[in-house]
């Protein structure tokens, strides 16, 4: 997979990334024109990337801690579902760090969620060397812990 595959967003991936989101039930989809207007508006505190090797397969979402020195949180990773265990995520995540680290960010914050549905995200982030930093019990629901990943970039 060539870097040069992984792109900002635009207006046009729009449908492609509501059925990532829908495939990998992140949250609705109808959330995500109020979640990518200030990125097209030109915000600089978040950032939308693509993976696009003939058509948009991956899509990450990363905004500012705006109370923190250098710390960025990632809020959304989506693969399509057809091609889990290629890589996709693990590229896309490479980008995400090398884009921050070169902005001389110290650190990338990652929540997920606690329930057994999430068990191969969490992995994920481990083998990646993010480290489990934090647990709020009953965060996302009753039952539902977040789970708070952090991988140091600078």
């Amino acid at each position: 997979m060539h870097h040069d595959a992984i792109r900002p967003l635009m207006r046009g991936d729009l449908d492609r990334v509501r059925f990532l989101v829908e495939a990998n039930a992140m949250f609705p989809p109808e959330m995500l024109d109020d979640m990518t207007a200030p990125f097209f508006g030109g915000a600089d505190d978040q950032r939308w990337l693509v993976l696009d090797d003939g058509q948009v397969d991956a899509v990450c979402y990363f905004v500012s801690e705006a109370m923190a020195d250098r710390v960025w949180n990632l809020l959304l990773i989506a693969v399509d579902p057809a091609r889990h265990g290629e890589g996709l995520g693990s590229a896309l995540m490479a980008a995400v760090e090398r884009e921050l680290a070169a902005q001389d960010i110290r650190l990338l914050l990652v929540d997920t969620s606690g329930t057994e549905a999430f068990a191969r995200t969490r992995r994920f982030y481990e083998q990646l060397g993010y480290r489990r930093e934090a647990v709020i019990r009953d965060y996302w629901a009753t039952g539902d812990d977040k789970v708070t990943f952090a991988k140091p970039l600078a």
